[in-house]
């Protein structure tokens, strides 16, 4: 592969380039906020005071949106491998300030149902596997500490931007803030996604992890040896499936638990301004040992890391069951924390290092959709039930069982057979 003497520049840094992939994919993961449930939940009680609905329609309007965004991930995985983050990117920051301005003029439930299904299939799913893709592709022997430090983006959103939609919307209304935000995200990420924003190494001369090649051409010798499977090829291996079944449990308990924090928290006895300010805990909890669970993830193996992750969700749902004290709030955030960092970190890095940078794009697209799809299921069973007997104990009582059979999925999640072009 020859050298485009397009990006000299690129090859003449005193640094790997794929550190700014890092970065850039950290700000992606940040900008997603909008479409995850950690903001949405704020915006929750809110918009059900001014439209009246009950917290069921609602959320059921938040799963039938979910459910949308998740049948669009095939396609945006797909466009991915084909197009690249390069194009993608910056045509979602954009699409994002349109879903944001949307949801500002909801009046109705379907409007809401629109606008959701453009939140959670922009921000939630393509946002999250373009950002994440971009490190996978850049990065093989160090994927997981790269991984790790990029997931610092969604960790500081954690920290900020639930407690900035709180103020905001306290000074300026709801429906300002969903504007506020769409232009937020444009500002911090379209321009380094038009800018800086490459595709993979290779293209500019390079190779993963920053390796060495001495000449203008990327002989077969100087390439990373690794698995190369397409989606087709993926789907017919054993682990495809388990690694599918694995990541069921935390996508639709922890999107459960963020919708209904405030909520959850309150009918337990915290008061309403601590219950906004514990949602921030997440993202520092998450900035340590989503690093940890990075570097780890280079050394050990990836399964064994998302079972505990799994059986972390598990805890988190028992610790439910025993706040009784506005203290008791910081230990199931403690648990929740560490138990979404150390599952979703591994689990993004399990997908390239099982069956390469080929196809990635198609294979989590594939993944993002059973994901999205369980996300999307994740807000109803808990506002359903807390609607019938005004508690959540008997919903964490009813789903405890998925993340231990997910678990079990993890540790069966053993590598596929090698595979190379």
């Amino acid at each position: 592969m020859q050298i485009n003497n397009n990006h000299y520049w690129i090859q003449r840094l005193p640094f790997y380039y794929g550190w700014i992939i890092v970065l850039i994919s950290a700000l992606t993961l940040f900008a997603s906020s909008p479409g995850q449930t950690y903001v949405n939940s704020i915006f929750v009680d809110p918009m059900l005071t001014e439209l009246e609905w009950s917290r069921t329609t609602y959320s059921a309007m938040y799963t039938v949106g979910s459910l949308v965004a998740a049948l669009a991930m095939v396609f945006v995985g797909k466009s991915l491998d084909k197009f690249g983050a390069r194009i993608l990117l910056p045509f979602l920051c954009i699409a994002m300030f349109f879903a944001t301005f949307w949801m500002s003029n909801v009046n109705t439930a379907v409007q809401l149902l629109v606008g959701f299904a453009m939140l959670r299939t922009i921000g939630q799913g393509s946002m999250s596997l373009v950002g994440t893709n971009m490190v996978s592709n850049w990065f093989v022997k160090k994927r997981g500490i790269a991984t790790g430090i990029a997931s610092w983006g969604q960790g500081i959103s954690l920290l900020t931007m639930p407690i900035l939609a709180h103020i905001l919307i306290q000074n300026f209304g709801w429906r300002s803030t969903w504007t506020i935000f769409g232009a937020l995200v444009n500002i911090l990420l379209l321009p380094f996604a038009i800018l800086f924003v490459r595709d993979k190494p290779e293209k500019i001369g390079l190779l993963p992890d920053g390796a060495v090649t001495l000449n203008q051409e990327l002989s077969n010798e100087n390439r990373i040896k690794e698995n190369a499977y397409t989606l087709k090829e993926a789907m017919q291996t054993r682990v495809f499936w388990t690694l599918i079944a694995s990541g069921v449990a935390n996508p639709m308990i922890i999107t459960g638990l963020h919708f209904h924090h405030i909520s959850i928290l309150m009918s337990k006895g915290v008061p309403l301004t601590l219950a906004v300010t514990t949602m921030g805990l997440f993202g520092p909890i998450n900035l340590v040992f989503n690093l940890i669970t990075g570097y780890l993830a280079d050394r050990i193996s990836n399964r064994i890391l998302m079972a505990i992750g799994q059986f972390g969700i598990a805890l988190t749902l028992i610790s439910i069951l025993y706040i009784n004290q506005p203290w008791h709030s910081f230990i199931y955030i403690l648990i929740s924390s560490i138990s979404m960092s150390m599952f979703n970190t591994s689990y993004t890095v399990i997908w390239a290092n099982y069956f390469g940078r080929k196809s990635l794009g198609s294979i989590r697209g594939f993944s993002a959709t059973t994901m999205v799809t369980f996300a999307a299921f994740g807000a109803l069973p808990f506002g359903f039930i807390y609607d019938r007997t005004l508690s959540y104990d008997q919903a964490a009582l009813f789903l405890l069982f998925i993340p231990l059979i997910c678990c079990v999925f993890c540790i069966l999640s053993t590598p596929p057979p090698v595979k190379t072009d």
